[in-house]
């Protein structure tokens, strides 16, 4: 046993470890190892963009990963952590293209496709590796001898044959439909990369005149129903006239102006979008409008337009609301989806008015053309106010859609895109279990989510699943393996087959062709992270061995993004008979992180400020306080409430870790005291008593059942417990859980209880009881090490071989490293029988324990400090042993414990009733009684006081209706908490006579 230094210096200690880790190979996996004795345990990382930097989010997510891969390289397993990064498309483009403007002033136009992607390729070879050293430094035990990047070559060519393999099958072909588009990155995007944000804006009311002359009044034919009567309609119209218009156009309904124009309001938050309104759109079944379908209105703009091509027609569809706005729909097929759909039914036309930058284009008119399409918003309000036709703006909030990766609002855009009829639509959602199957016969065959309510989510989006649009207008990425055919050319390839070509390779004769210009969806490569890492389509020896993979730990927000395509490309491409798979599906268990907030359940965010750097924390606190300061507050699914104290809690756990282990050390030094040593001793005789001392106590010596105190056995009780406790959590993926359990077990019962009691055995001179308890410690304190080290590495494999637990323990089962120790199992059967392991000792122990918080609850009645020596006179029930007096007069800090079985007590005696005896603490001499009541009254005046404050604003309405909830319950947990002490202080008072 080495000996352990004051102090825990985690920077060291961790750069240390990682490289030893490294050199040996210890996160490296090899499928010749997995045997049925060795099975697999494989765990692919969710792939952070090539050019990202850790953040909150990657330390739960990737400390979770670690988590369970140290826990299964415990459990024997050969254990393959897959790392690697994604191109990240979009995100990267726009990276380059932003230093390309700012440095050069130039645009990927001025440089050309083959030269801008060498600038991006430069750009990741910079910028690439710089979350993956990140990541390292946080401990994750990736296996990085198989580092992925989604662009490598053997991996783009899988992305390629899968296009090739889906193109053939039917399942990918080429359409004009209209999809998301990001006006800043210019490209497509598929609905789940569309993040929908509520937007204060204003609805604008304008007015449009009906063409017709015939409008206003229509004779109905004899079946028509009363609802549209010639009465009901000149009741309507007579009505409309008596109202001002704004009021008019609050209930809808045609307005009839003095000159006998008949006038439609429309409601919109777009009016820039008016020059491209192909119809308007009324309910049928609405009979306010019902006798106005197949006329036509008179769209304002754009104003330079002759009157005869401002006409579009008025249409009938059970698509529009009769409660939004008016009720009446301006319908522009080209700039929203609801409204192509409606132009689809009804055949109208497509106006298109908006570049795709975002900008307006000619057809917007010569007011609009060339702005930006908000700052064409405002003018639109601005000309049809000059018109006299702007009725209103209401201030209006909506949700409105935004570019994930740009952060803008998107446009709904008619554009030729490629897609996706996603496979394996049915196994996928058949192979996910729901919650209602898990609680009546769980089953080894489905995959389980952790939380299991994203089953429902992930069942939904399944049942409503649409095409998927996976092609984009970007130049770094998978380039879409199809070539057409030059309109000029001849082309003699018989692959070809036609005008259009797709394939591996290219055409045999590339001058007759020409490649499509656009790249895949950065999803469309991900989704075959799970085996395209492997070696697919080859049969590889890691693919047999770690496919499916065990866990995939992500989260909710990409469900739809990877895991549910993941799912659906492995049963589409791993159902092969050749891999001779029983299940295709990629992984067993997912686990759905929650989303990091700050303390006042904010999202982290650059913006507000809220969101720390980890690689700052880990610098002041080590990797170890940022691990398990983050885990301790992260329940199953559920968001996380980021506190900068819980990573100093997490360093005060490791210090306080550190420091248990020098306390059994210094047990070592104790023992040499007793050693007998001559004053004319020699120097060598000296030095080798000090070679003794340094092994006075063998380390994990044999525990004596015979000599194991109740407080020894209390101990290992306990520890029994955590571990059942914490290898439960892990089962059912409850980390809080477990490091709540280890916590609690090791700050509270080992070191504020145990190891306090063991003091009394400890500072005694029988060597023979000192040395097993110090065994009993040791055992603790290896078991403890093990449980800690899937949290807290770094300083649990410092420890574990500053202690010398690792000299006797075989070299692949914790003698290399405590990564391959075995994880402790919970006690047999032989060993508690042999080490007089009865559940009896649990409560004795904690009657005893009881006992020393009433007296030190008498000591803050009596108001006395903790490190004051006291006398305690206790009045036993049952028997109590020596012993087991010296281990509580130890946790009272106390002079004395005398038992006395007949004792009275005097005046100003504070009393306490315990399970084992009355425990009394006379204050005669301790304290001025007269001076201690007079200030007890005092301060319970004062407590009066602020409890009467905080009544007074819980009973104001105001203050209870107008605060936040979290206010409100801090203002509860105030009171609670005076009246608490109120209580406490009047009942010392009362004890004083």
């Amino acid at each position: 046993m080495s000996e352990i230094s004051k102090a825990y210096e985690p920077q060291a200690v961790e750069a240390r470890w990682y490289d030893f880790w490294l050199k040996n190979g210890c996160f490296t996996a090899d499928p010749a190892r997995v045997s049925a004795k060795r099975p697999a345990y494989s765990i692919v990382i969710p792939p952070p963009n090539v050019t990202g930097m850790l953040h909150m989010g990657h330390v739960l997510n990737n400390t979770i990963q670690d988590i369970l891969s140290r826990k299964a390289r415990m459990d024997g397993k050969e254990v393959l952590w897959l790392p690697g990064t994604d191109h990240a498309g979009i995100a990267t483009q726009v990276q380059v293209e932003r230093a390309l403007k700012k440095e050069e002033r130039k645009t990927r136009h001025d440089l050309g496709r083959e030269e801008f992607l060498k600038r991006v390729w430069a750009w990741k070879e910079k910028h690439g590796g710089i979350i993956i050293n990140q990541l390292k430094k946080l401990g994750c035990s990736c296996d990085w001898t198989r580092e992925r990047f989604t662009m490598d070559p053997d991996y783009s060519r899988c992305v390629q044959q899968v296009f090739v393999d889906l193109y053939h099958k039917g399942l990918i072909y080429r359409g004009k439909r209209m999809v998301n588009w990001c006006p800043v990155s210019q490209t497509a995007l598929s609905d789940e990369e569309v993040e929908m944000k509520p937007q204060k804006g204003f609805l604008y009311h304008f007015r449009v005149q009906v063409a017709e002359k015939d409008s206003a009044i229509r004779k109905p034919a004899p079946q028509t129903t009363p609802n549209c009567d010639d009465n009901l309609l000149l009741h309507m119209q007579q009505k409309v006239a008596q109202v001002p218009s704004e009021a008019a156009s609050e209930k809808g309904g045609p307005q009839i102006d003095s000159e006998g124009r008949v006038w439609l309001t429309i409601a919109t938050t777009r009016p820039e979008t008016i020059p491209g309104d192909t119809a308007v759109a009324v309910n049928p079944k609405d009979p306010r409008y019902a006798h106005l379908i197949g006329k036509h209105i008179i769209r304002p703009l754009p104003i330079q337009l002759p009157a005869e091509q401002k006409l579009i027609p008025i249409i009938g569809d059970e698509h529009v609301d009769f409660e939004f706005g008016t009720g009446v729909l301006k319908v522009t097929p080209a700039h929203d989806k609801a409204d192509f759909e409606i132009g689809q039914r009804h055949q109208l036309p497509v106006v298109d008015i908006m570049n795709p930058n975002g900008t307006m284009n000619e057809l917007a008119g010569d007011s609009l053309a060339g702005m930006d399409r908000f700052e064409a918003r405002s003018v639109a309000v601005e000309r049809l106010t000059e018109l006299g036709v702007m009725v209103e703006e209401k201030p209006y909030e909506n949700s409105v859609g935004f570019s994930q990766r740009a952060d803008v609002p998107i446009e709904p855009r008619l554009s030729e895109q490629w897609f996706l009829k996603y496979p394996g639509v049915e196994q996928a959602r058949a192979c996910v279990e729901q919650p209602e199957e898990r609680s009546k016969a769980p089953r080894s065959d489905k995959m389980r989510f952790h939380p299991d309510r994203w089953a429902k989510v992930y069942d939904h989006w399944l049942t409503n699943i649409q095409d998927w649009c996976i092609s984009r207008q970007l130049w770094w990425g998978h380039r879409i393996p199809v070539w057409y055919l030059r309109s000029e050319g001849e082309s003699q390839n018989a692959e070809a087959g036609g005008k259009v070509y797709c394939g591996l390779t290219p055409p045999s004769d590339p001058g007759n062709w020409e490649q499509d210009p656009d790249v895949l969806d950065t999803w469309f490569s991900s989704w075959l992270w799970p085996f395209a890492t492997m070696g697919w389509p080859e049969q590889t020896e890691t693919l047999r061995k770690f496919y499916p993979t065990t866990d995939l730990v992500t989260g909710p927000d990409i469900i739809f993004f990877w895991v549910a395509r993941m799912i659906m490309a492995g049963y589409e491409f791993m159902g092969d008979p050749k891999f001779g798979l029983p299940d295709a599906m990629p992984f067993r268990n997912v686990y759905f992180t929650g989303i990091i907030r700050d303390k006042q359940g904010r999202k982290m965010s650059k913006t507000l400020g809220n969101s720390p750097d980890p690689l700052d924390l880990i610098a002041r606190y080590g990797a170890d306080a940022l691990r398990f300061g983050t885990m301790r507050g992260a329940p199953l699914g559920q968001d996380v409430l980021f506190d900068e104290k819980d990573v100093e809690l997490g360093r005060n756990f490791c210090n306080k870790l550190w420091n248990a282990c020098r306390f059994r050390q210094m047990q070592d030094v104790q023992g040499a005291a007793d050693m007998p040593q001559s004053e004319s001793s020699s120097p060598e005789s000296r030095a080798e008593t000090g070679r003794k001392a340094e092994n006075s106590f063998e380390i994990q010596g044999e525990i004596r059942p015979e000599l194991l105190s109740t407080d020894d056995k209390w101990i290992l009780l306990k520890l029994d417990k955590a571990i059942v406790e914490i290898t439960e959590a892990f089962e059912s993926y409850n980390f809080s859980i477990a490091t709540q359990a280890i916590y609690r077990f090791f700050w509270s019962e080992y070191c504020d209880w145990y190891i306090e009691a063991s003091k009394a055995v400890l500072q005694g001179v029988d060597r023979e009881r000192r040395a097993n308890t110090v065994a009993v410690i040791d055992f603790v304190l290896s078991h403890l090490l093990r449980l800690f080290h899937p949290f807290i590495p770094f300083v649990t494999e410092e420890l574990w071989h500053g202690m010398g637990y690792s000299a006797d323990m075989p070299e692949d089962q914790g003698g290399k490293t405590l990564m391959n120790a075995p994880w402790p199992k919970p006690f047999d059967e032989n060993l508690r029988i042999n080490w007089g392991l009865d559940d009896g000792y649990l409560e004795s122990a904690e009657k005893r324990y009881d006992l020393v918080r009433e007296g030190r609850n008498l000591r803050r009645q009596a108001n006395l400090p903790s490190n004051k020596k006291v006398k305690f006179i206790f009045k036993p029930t049952p028997e109590i042993t020596p012993n087991d007096v010296e281990v509580m007069r130890l946790l009272l800090n106390a002079e004395s414990i005398e038992p006395v079985q007949d004792y009275t007590p005097a005046r100003n005696t504070l009393t306490a009733l315990t399970p084992v005896g009355e425990l009394f603490l006379p204050l005669e001499g301790l304290v001025d009684v007269e001076a201690e009541k007079a200030r007890l009254a005092k301060e319970i005046a004062k407590m009066a006081q602020e409890i009467e404050k905080v009544q007074q604003k819980l009973a104001n309405p105001n203050f209870v209706q107008k605060v936040p909830p979290q206010v409100l319950e801090e203002h509860k947990q105030r009171l609670a908490d005076w009246q608490g002490k109120q209580q406490h202080a009047q009942a010392t008072l009362d004890s004083m006579g």
